[in-house]
């Protein structure tokens, strides 16, 4: 590739088919945490790649486990980019995959 040569897109397919939040306040709004989880995991995945699909061979996880707590917080935003950053750690190789 020459110095004026833009690199090549590479392209991410998540998939997440459920994401259950038990034991938060009814006060916590699902659309506002989906709104911030998808802005802050997109964020994410641009910047820092998703080193599990590095070498482009498709990765399925049924679920992740051992992955970093969310904050005690009724902020949907807050929330929503802890749960995409403990999302992305999973897909960083940290956690379990089960």
């Amino acid at each position: 590739m020459g110095l004026n040569e833009p690199e090549p897109q590479r392209s991410f397919r998540i998939d997440i088919g459920e994401l259950v939040l038990d034991g938060f306040d009814a006060r916590v709004d699902p659309d506002r945490v989906t709104a911030s989880f998808e802005r802050e995991l997109t964020r994410l995945v641009r910047d820092r790649g998703v080193p599990l699909a590095a070498d482009g061979t498709p990765v399925h996880l049924d679920a992740l486990a051992g992955l970093p707590p969310l904050p005690r917080t009724t902020s949907p935003a807050r929330l929503g980019e802890a749960l995409a950053r403990s999302v992305h750690a999973g897909l960083t190789g940290r956690g379990e995959a089960r």
